[in-house]
């Protein structure tokens, strides 16, 4: 995958929060004070072009910094709405790895509009007998990553839905859900529409850290 810091941006994206979200793993951290280099390039290179994105805690409805190939199958940073939109206003902002490519909502998006969703950690919420635990969880050793998500058009703008898979043995005790975490390796070929998306499904990281919050 090309620098970041050399992607061109293309376009700017404005959006009004639906009102209602359905609720899985759903939030995520892209800080602008990351020690992650990818991170502060693609912040950076959106910043240059006026595009502005969330930054901090994201939430579904937000618009972020996602990566996405453009017409020419290179690598371009834009901001895009998390979730998509149904009729009543709900958002969709997972989609299930192991069958998107056989749900009519996300097959179109498995087969052709791929995109990676930078981050430095995610979090999730574990049921106790107290209430819930916020925990932060990322990658072990890494610092920065992209998590996997496919992306459609609503009334001429792009919005996004981030992959989930069942998690590994370490944080199942947290959510019976994780997001899809993609190698470098990887990152590349996600993009490319000429490769079948569930072919890197199997690639996804699963050495993670977690810490309570």
């Amino acid at each position: 995958m090309p620098d970041i810091s050399t992607i061109v941006i293309t376009h700017r994206f404005w959006y009004t929060k639906a009102k209602k979200v359905i609720f899985m793993c759903g939030r995520y951290n892209f800080s602008k004070n990351s020690s992650s280099e990818m991170v502060q390039a693609v912040l950076e290179n959106l910043q240059s072009r006026q595009i502005e994105v969330k930054t901090g805690e994201v939430f579904p409805g937000d618009v972020a910094a996602v990566i996405a190939s453009n017409r020419k199958l290179e690598p371009q940073a834009f901001g895009m709405k998390w979730g998509y939109q149904l009729p009543d206003g709900k958002l969709i902002f997972n989609a299930r790895s192991e069958t998107a490519s056989q749900k009519a909502m996300f097959a179109d998006g498995m087969r052709q509009r791929r995109c990676l969703v930078p981050a430095d950690s995610y979090f999730e919420w574990q049921k106790t007998g107290q209430g819930k635990q916020k925990y932060e969880i990322a990658p072990a050793n890494l610092a920065g990553f992209f998590l996997a998500g496919i992306y459609r058009i609503e009334q001429g703008r792009p919005v996004f839905s981030i992959l989930t898979k069942e998690p590994v043995e370490s944080i199942a005790f947290i959510h019976t859900r994780m997001p899809v975490i993609l190698p470098n390796e990887a990152m590349k070929d996600w993009l490319n529409p000429k490769y079948e998306g569930q072919d890197f499904l199997s690639m996804a990281i699963g050495n993670m850290n977690y810490s309570p919050i």
